[in-house]
């Protein structure tokens, strides 16, 4: 047999190792040789293949192990694993050194920074237990159904093509307290935490419990009134103020609520001369002439729309709709008011062939100042709606008059443009009509040589800014999670809010004197 070069040498290797000792046989290679022998051809068989792969990539390795068409990508750094991101299937040489990370997002801002209200949780008895005892909360009708709804009353239909399709209901004019803590329930901004509040909300329904006990002793009209007071003495929330960052919502006028002394004879409660009440912004219907510490907002209308596009809706058909009459007057004549100006428009009214006249006498009925279709349906059909003072200066059909998009004609600047700055335009000549009541009820001035004097182009103007007046004026529906413009309430709450951070600047810039 033939020996390779490999072999002789190895065989003579071990012939002289043998001479060496002593030996005349055979000597093997043993195993450890062998498993040196492997180890040594293995290493460099992989040296071997790795100085292929150098260069310009060609050897004999690239040829051994061709890359398949498939193939796993590249192992990402560990900053770009886990982001979601696809990686290329090639990388170029740069792109293998370690990325650096991603600069950090900023958080989002807050949308409810600075809008945040703190809702105190009253027991029943200042809020729901007046209500559920709404049988006794007016003497002369039963107030149940005007509470339901969250205080905007029965549902209307549409009344003969008098109202759109819905968001009408029966609203009561002194349900506000209970429409308005309902809005408060869904307000985007609510917060637990006082120390974060912008302004604190306590949900009183004060003007249920003021009408409740109208005809009773004194003592028992301010029994509630007292017992909040008390309450919240006990807060720390409200001693970190005195209640100068507080608000409520009392949905009468002033007088219901300003008796100044303990006579059973006097008119209403004594809550907004409580000194703590003082300290609070209190959301009121009618404001006094005398003091204008507390926040006048609209009446409740029959108009509770859920969103922007029934607002539209409604814009559009009062902007469409035929106004047959110059004027109208929808109203009692209140004979125990002979000093103001209700009787001259009574006769100026009732002689004109160009004044629609709705007298308020039947209780009920198609024509009765309670069906809420029969007043509106005057409204629409008017150019302009005269508006006297009611049974005080302000009344709530000058909002009605509003929603019907027909132009308010006042009396009185007080009826309207000293009481309601947060909701209507600072230009009262843009929306509205002043004929003072002195003028009238001397019989110097003809109510309707006055409106019809103004151009038909001007009419129109001021029309079109009274429709878009509506949303301001008007309560959305409380139970919407869907309201997407602005209405009365929130109009009021902002209103609320700068005061007192107002308050809240003084405090400080007090403290640094």
């Amino acid at each position: 047999m033939k020996l390779t070069g490999f072999q002789v040498n190895f065989h003579k290797a071990g012939e002289d190792a043998a001479d060496r000792h002593g030996g005349g046989g055979v000597l093997r290679p043993s195993r450890i040789c062998h498993l040196a022998l492997l180890s040594t051809a293995f290493w460099a068989f992989v040296f071997f293949l790795h100085s292929g792969t150098q260069g310009d990539g060609v050897g004999v390795a690239s040829v051994l192990f061709k890359q398949a068409a498939f193939s796993l990508p590249p192992l990402l750094s560990g900053n770009a694993a886990g982001r979601g991101r696809v990686p290329p299937t090639q990388l170029p040489a740069l792109a293998v050194q370690a990325r650096s990370p991603p600069p950090v997002e900023a958080a989002p801002a807050d949308s409810c920074a600075g809008r945040y209200i703190y809702m105190y949780d009253l027991p029943p008895r200042f809020n729901d237990d007046l209500v559920r005892d709404c049988k006794n909360l007016w003497r002369f009708y039963d107030m149940c159904p005007l509470v339901a709804n969250c205080g905007m009353g029965r549902a209307l239909g549409d009344e003969g093509g008098v109202f759109s399709p819905r968001g009408w209901y029966a609203t009561n004019q002194f349900t506000l307290d209970i429409i308005f803590h309902a809005r408060m329930k869904g307000y985007e901004c609510l917060t637990g935490d006082p120390s974060l509040a912008a302004a604190l909300y306590v949900p009183f329904y004060a003007s249920l419990d003021g009408g409740r006990h109208m005809w009773n002793s004194t003592s028992l009209r301010d029994m509630l009134g007292l017992d909040l007071v008390e309450w919240l003495a006990r807060r720390p929330q409200w001693r970190a103020m005195g209640g100068r960052d507080h608000f409520m919502v009392a949905g009468r006028t002033a007088w219901d609520f300003r008796r100044y002394e303990d006579v059973d004879e006097q008119w209403g409660t004594k809550l907004l001369n409580n000194p703590a009440v003082q300290n609070m912004t209190v959301l009121i219907l009618e404001t006094s002439p005398w003091r204008r510490a507390n926040l006048a907002v609209p009446y409740p209308t029959y108009f509770h729309p859920e969103t922007a596009a029934d607002v539209a809706a409604w814009q559009e058909k009062v902007r469409g709709a035929e106004r047959s009459w110059l004027f109208a007057f929808a109203g009692a004549p209140h004979p125990w008011q002979r000093e103001t100006v209700r009787p001259e428009i009574f006769q100026q009214c009732g002689t004109s062939s160009r004044c629609r006249l709705f007298r308020c006498g039947a209780k009920s009925g198609p024509h009765s100042c309670k069906s809420p279709g029969a007043v509106m349906r005057v409204f629409e059909s008017s150019d302009f709606c005269l508006q006297p003072r009611g049974d005080s200066l302000t009344r709530r059909s000058t909002f009605d008059a509003i929603l019907a998009g027909c132009i308010p004609v006042f009396f009185h600047p007080g009826s309207a443009y000293t009481q309601y700055t947060l909701h209507l335009p600072k230009e009262p000549e843009r929306w509205s009509v002043l004929i003072m009541h002195t003028d009238v009820s001397e019989r110097n001035v003809s109510i309707e040589e006055t409106l019809a004097k103004i151009p038909p182009e001007t009419v129109r103007a001021m029309r079109e800014e009274v429709i878009r007046l509506i949303p301001r004026v008007v309560y959305a529906d409380p139970r919407s999670r869907r309201v997407d413009f602005k209405d009365a309430f929130d109009v009021s709450v902002e209103a609320v809010i700068d005061r007192v951070a107002k308050r809240r600047r003084g405090d400080v810039e007090g403290r640094r004197r």
